[in-house]
């Protein structure tokens, strides 16, 4: 097989493995819906990437390979090329206008709120720890001295989550999520989300809030409706706030 013979058909095979070695390396792991979406677009981005990376560099040995000098001759000069400066103009504006769109609306399926959520998590974060209350449960789950607070919830229903902050800025963040949303003084923050896939993870505080800050972590459970159901049961028998490191509850997937 001729060298030019080898180097072609590597331009044909190292596209698809570039490719595919950056979408199953290289794509965030998502536990929602919503994080799945952005995820999709995510992709988009980066084939786009790889594919322009991959025209640039054709083009680049292209031209190297044809113009190559070959006698002392002056090549040919020309001043301007319309045609070809008009698609390298237009080209990029309708990459990055139809990248913009497709952004927009990303963003807006991962912000959209439902008009009715399954379960209110009202999210309450203060110097150093976190409350999660259940509004239509009548639970409560409050960090402990030394144990993070875990929150419990259902998988493949729309959770609301009501944020507010007792001090200074927050940030709520579990990177499964794919999303995080900050906890400011007076204003109030809300995110849907629907896990799509049981699990445990760790959530952490995003924003640096003061010589605790790294403290300031704690555990999301998610289990199927039928579990969450017996933890709603079993935490209302307490009849009084969960505190993590310090209640008899078993939450459904995690100690007691």
């Amino acid at each position: 097989m001729s060298r030019r013979s080898r180097a072609g058909r590597w331009l044909l095979i190292a596209p698809a493995v570039l490719v595919t070695a950056c979408g199953e390396l290289g794509a965030p792991s998502s536990a929602t819906e919503q994080g799945d979406s952005f995820t999709s677009t995510w992709r988009v981005f980066l084939f786009g990437a790889v594919a322009v990376s991959l025209l640039i560099w054709v083009l680049v040995f292209v031209a190297v390979l044809r113009f190559r000098k070959r006698s002392d001759a002056i090549p040919d000069q020309r001043q301007y090329n319309i045609p070809f400066e008009l698609v390298y103009t237009a080209v990029p504006l309708v990459i990055v206008a139809g990248l913009f769109v497709l952004t927009l609306f990303a963003e807006n399926r991962f912000t959209a709120l439902a008009d009715e959520p399954d379960v209110r998590v009202e999210v309450t974060g203060y110097q150093w720890g976190w409350q999660f209350a259940y509004p239509d449960q009548g639970v409560t789950v409050t960090s402990g001295a030394t144990e993070p607070a875990t929150l419990v919830v259902p998988v493949g229903q729309t959770v609301r989550f009501h944020l507010v902050t007792r001090d200074v800025n927050h940030s709520f963040w579990v990177p499964e999520f794919l999303e995080k949303r900050d906890l400011i003084p007076q204003i109030d923050n809300e995110i849907d989300v629907e896990i799509v896939k049981p699990g445990e993870w760790t959530g952490r505080c995003a924003e640096y809030c003061g010589l605790d800050h790294w403290k300031m972590r704690f555990t999301v459970q998610a289990v199927d409706g039928a579990d969450f159901d017996s933890w709603i049961t079993a935490a209302r028998e307490e009849a009084q706030p969960i505190v993590a490191g310090a209640t008899n509850v078993t939450i459904p997937g995690g100690d007691s």
